[in-house]
Parts: C-alpha cells; structure tokens; sequence
C-alpha cells in the first residue's frame, strides 16, 4: 500500500469513528451507564485495566510504612515495551524489553513505592513465580528455577509522613509477595497499592485505571500510580485537566467550564523532591514488540494530557504495553493504522485513568496533604 492510499485508509477509519460518535452524542447525554449501545467508544464492564481478557491486577500496602506494590499479571507471558520520559527513573529490567534482546515475553510488571528500596518487590515476586516454573527458561534441568521476567518501576514516597526507619529490611518483597498473591479482576482505586503514599501536584495521588472498547471490539486499558510533580487538576478550582476526555462521569462529570491554562500557573505548589507516574497499557490485540513500543510512545500523551507539567527532571514517568494477545486485529486494516488508533486510544485511556486516582484518592490519617475530594 502507497502512502496516499496508507493515509486515506487512516482518514476513512478516523472519519467513521467520529461520525459514529457524534451520532450517538445525543443518547449518551441521556444515559450516561457504561456499555450503552449508543456509545461508540464505551468503557468495559469494570472500567479497570482488567477489561482486557488474559489479565489480573494484585495490590497491597503497608499502613505504618505508607507505601504499598501493584503488580499486573497476564494469565501468560506476554509481549511487552516500554517508554521512559521522567528525567529521574527507577527502574528494572526495562533494558530487556528492547526488541533486539533475547527475552520477548515478560512475566508480570511491578509497581513499588520505596524508590531504589521498592525493587525488592518484584525479588518477592520472582521468587514466587520460580518456585511455581514459571518464567524464562533455555531449557529445563532438574532443579535450576525458571527465571521471572519482571519489568518494574518505582515511585518515591519516601518522605510522605511513614514510618522508614526499617533498617535492613524494607517491607517491600513481602508486599511484592503479598500483592502477587491477591491477584484478581477486581482491585482498589485511589489509596491503594503502590500508589497509597502517593502525593500529585499538592493533592494525595494514587492509583487508577480505566478502559475503552472501540467500535470494532478492541479493549484498551490502562493503569496508573500517580505521585506526580505537575497537578490533575486547573488553577482554582476542582476541574480535571482530563476532562475533554471523561467517559460516563467516571470523575465527576465536571465539564471544562472551570479549565484555564495559564503559563507557569500551576496551581498548588509544587513539590521537587517526590514524583513519578508509573503507568500500563494493555491490550488484547497481537502486537509485536516495535507495535507495542510505538503504543507506550503515543501513550506518553496522556500524561501531558492530564497532568500540568509532565516529565520534568524530577520525575521517573514511565509508560508500559503489555499485548494479552487474545485476538487478532482485521487483516483488512494496515498495521500502521492499527497501532496509529491504540496508540491515541491508549492516551486518552491513561489520561482518564489519571483523574479517577485524584478522583478516588482519599487522605492518609495525620497527613497535611488533602485528598481532591475534601476541596
């Protein structure tokens, strides 16, 4: 296929899927419950990552220390990329998802508060998921472990008010461990898993997650730990940044009346020293590693999207693609114009998934830092 052809197959689907959608702009206005028929683009059943099939979500957390793990667990390994924009990044094992190295497939992808402390989270896992065969191996032989490929990335929450005074033993393989274990369809926005000691813009950050079905069945899902520098929220007042993009009042159904964008207002005042958005994007469309890298770089949009600024040099964003591969996209649509529409879906997913862990976060106990529903 030419260029010119390449491009007006682009158009075509964009043009079908926005005149699908103002269609049926009139009906969602009058129901706004997800998965209405009306609704081209409508969220899944749970409105979490986990809308995407072959995938689980664990969490917990550490109430004393005020940190926690999340960790996103395909049913089978599965391909895997990874975008780093944060000018500060704690990460392990991203160099391996580079498609000219050995490894194609990852076993899960971690997400830690503790900073350099947070990695032992995924040693936890690993070590779980050897003792069960499961991971990377060049050929079995009698008692040498398969090795977990774990992708992990950490927030720092290290100066959030908890109790770190744990010595030589951080809590972190426990919690990695103890969140593998809880693994599950259904899991807890906002104070919660490797989010629960998170602070964004001013406001307690968290987690989140959010996903979209697009006209032609493709679930796209994302899920984020948000402990950024820049705010989720415009300068005076409640009004998500992300709001243009809001599905069924999944934040507040506030609207954009409130949002003014001014330069170097941003609102609350910032804070240098502990930042991060750690975020997954997921998928049941077969995609290659480069298809997928190319997702996790247009992904990164969400991020500016909804957070005022984003990848500054103090934080460690980092956006992850995993592919559950559970079906294969139309032969009849280029791949270029597949990965062109879950990459901007992808964005818009994230950039939702952001507001809901602003949204849903509430106050830690004796914390000075408010949650956005007590503004």
């Amino acid at each position: 296929m030419n260029r010119r052809n390449l491009l007006g197959t682009l158009a075509a689907v964009t043009t079908t899927g926005i005149a699908m959608t103002m269609a049926g702009s009139s009906k969602a206005a009058e129901n706004s419950s997800a998965g209405t028929a009306e609704n081209v683009f409508r969220t899944g059943p749970r409105n979490l990552i986990t809308d995407v099939a072959g995938l689980k979500v664990g969490q917990s957390h550490d109430e004393d220390t005020q940190t926690g793990v999340t960790v996103i667990l395909p049913d089978e390994a599965a391909v895997a990329a990874c975008d780093v924009r944060g000018g500060g990044p704690a990460t392990r094992e991203t160099d391996a998802l580079s498609a000219e190295n050995l490894v194609q497939e990852v076993d899960g992808i971690v997400f830690s508060g503790g900073s350099v402390f947070g990695m032992a989270a995924a040693d936890g896992i690993a070590a779980w998921m050897g003792a069960r065969n499961r991971g990377f191996s060049m050929g079995a032989a009698p008692g040498v472990p398969p090795s977990p490929i774990l992708p992990t990335a950490c927030l720092y929450d290290l100066a959030n008010g908890g109790n770190k005074a744990w010595g030589e033993d951080p809590p972190y393989r426990r919690l990695g461990v103890k969140a593998l274990q809880a693994a599950s369809s259904e899991f807890e926005l906002g104070t919660a898993g490797a989010g629960y000691g998170a602070i964004s813009g001013g406001l307690k950050g968290g987690v989140g997650s959010a996903s979209v079905i697009s006209a032609d069945g493709i679930t796209v899902g994302a899920l984020v730990a948000v402990n950024s520098l820049g705010s989720a929220i415009a300068p005076g007042g409640r009004y998500f940044w992300a709001a243009p993009v809001e599905l069924n009042a999944e934040f507040g159904g506030l609207g954009t009346e409130g949002l003014v964008a001014r330069p170097e207002d941003y609102g609350r005042a910032m804070q240098p020293r502990a930042n991060t958005t750690l975020a997954c994007i997921a998928t049941d469309v077969t995609l290659t590693r480069v298809e997928a890298q190319r997702i996790a770089i247009m992904a990164q949009d969400g991020l500016a999207r909804a957070l005022r600024p984003a990848h500054a040099p103090f934080d460690g964003d980092v956006v992850f693609t995993l592919s559950t591969a559970q079906q294969e996209a139309s032969k009849d649509m280029p791949r270029s114009v597949l990965v062109t529409r879950l990459g901007a879906l992808a964005a818009d997913t994230l950039a939702r998934a952001i507001a809901r862990a602003i949204y849903e976060a509430t106050a830690l106990p004796g914390s000075d830092v408010p949650a956005w529903r007590d503004l």
